[in-house]
């Protein structure tokens, strides 16, 4: 299976009477939200779950993507690496599943994934790390597949 992990671009900082999930997207963070979806629809496969959460600023950077998708509370700040994984089928899923989320969610399952021993992995706005399960030798591997800034694409 694969997991492709987008966190949101650069979203304005909160003002006033303004929610965490009100926030929006800066010119800057539309700018990295179409990079990074060129380049995703350029190599998400055929059939790919586009998951987000309902916060402003993840919808309009999956919106640039130009597919469907859907919302889930699930995905909501502060949301668990066990949330996560679990509406992404983690490993099992017979189809690949893109999500759009949040730090520190993102960082967290992340270093689960890859056994490391920081408890959160560092993900740049706007950035996609791209994790594919396989088994070897009757062992499931988390294999990272690529990590992708969309300042470098």
């Amino acid at each position: 299976m694969d997991l492709i992990l987008w966190r949101h671009a650069e979203a304005q900082e909160p003002e006033g009477d303004m929610t965490d999930l009100d926030r929006a997207l800066t010119r800057r963070g539309d700018k990295q939200a179409a990079r990074m979806a060129a380049w995703l629809d350029r190599q998400l496969p055929e059939g790919t779950r586009v998951l987000t959460s309902p916060a402003v600023r993840t919808e309009q950077t999956v919106r640039a993507l130009g597919r469907k998708y859907r919302l889930h509370d699930e995905l909501r700040p502060g949301a668990s690496p066990d949330q996560l994984l679990q509406l992404a089928g983690w490993p099992m899923a017979k189809t690949p599943a893109l999500i759009v989320g949040h730090q520190p969610t993102l960082g967290q399952t992340i270093s689960r994934l890859l056994g490391m021993a920081d408890n959160e992995c560092s993900v740049k706005k706007g950035a996609v790390w791209w994790l594919r399960c396989r088994e070897r030798e009757g062992q499931l591997q988390t294999v990272v597949v690529t990590v992708q800034t969309a300042e470098l694409l």
